[in-house]
């Protein structure tokens, strides 16, 4: 607990540096294309240390994410065999790239939708995008919509009760920390079950997929 609130207190003092805006923009563009790590902590973090610009960080990471995911948009429709391929395979997601396909050519911008706004790996489907030649403007509207979803509800939240939600954390940081990993979990147990098959035991479209059919 000791370590953790030492954490804690180094990054928000990292969070409130006057270059965290560009670090943060940053994050939200690699991660979008590549980068295994979200940006999601480093936002919450820094709209706790600057609460009266939540807003504000929130539009950075939504802008910047979605601009890196038409980077990554671009890496699969120009460079799959060159460049996605390792990258996918680097992340370990190599057997789920056909399963993507699959859901993208089922649900259109709905998978997308729900990939920005959800802790499915977005970099994932933002190649997979391109990769299959998802109509751009489709591909673009939904990954706004999803990011906007997730980094504006953020940024409203600590823009209106950044106060009390921080105080609520410097108390009991151990448990909001322990609460947070248990949604992420269950986000992607949720996640797991919807891509399922349907609840009378019939196989969904895109159940054991191996392959990226051709069009």
């Amino acid at each position: 607990m000791k370590l953790l609130r030492g954490l804690y207190d180094w990054t928000m003092d990292k969070a409130a540096h006057p270059k965290a805006v560009w670090w943060l923009a940053f994050f939200s563009f690699i991660e979008s294309s590549f980068f295994p790590i979200p940006p999601h902590p480093l936002l919450g973090l820094m709209c706790l240390a600057e609460p009266k610009k939540a807003i504000r960080f929130a539009i950075v990471a939504t802008v910047s994410s979605v601009l890196g995911g038409l980077f990554g948009y671009a890496i699969g429709y120009f460079l799959y065999d060159a460049v996605g391929a390792a990258v996918i395979g680097a992340l370990g997601l190599t057997e789920s790239f056909p399963v993507a396909a699959c859901y993208i050519r089922e649900q259109g911008a709905l998978a997308v939708f729900f990939a920005a706004g959800t802790p499915v790996p977005f970099k994932l489907m933002t190649i997979t995008a391109g990769f299959i030649e998802m109509n751009l403007l489709t591909f673009t509207l939904a990954a706004i919509a999803g990011r906007a979803l997730i980094f504006m509800v953020v940024g409203v939240l600590f823009q209106v009760f950044g106060a009390p939600i921080k105080a609520i954390i410097d108390k009991y940081l151990g448990l909001v920390t322990s609460v947070f990993v248990v949604l992420v979990v269950a986000g992607f147990i949720a996640f797991t079950q919807l891509a399922g098959g349907d609840d009378d035991g019939e196989m969904g479209p895109c159940d054991n997929v191996t392959e990226v059919r051709a069009d």
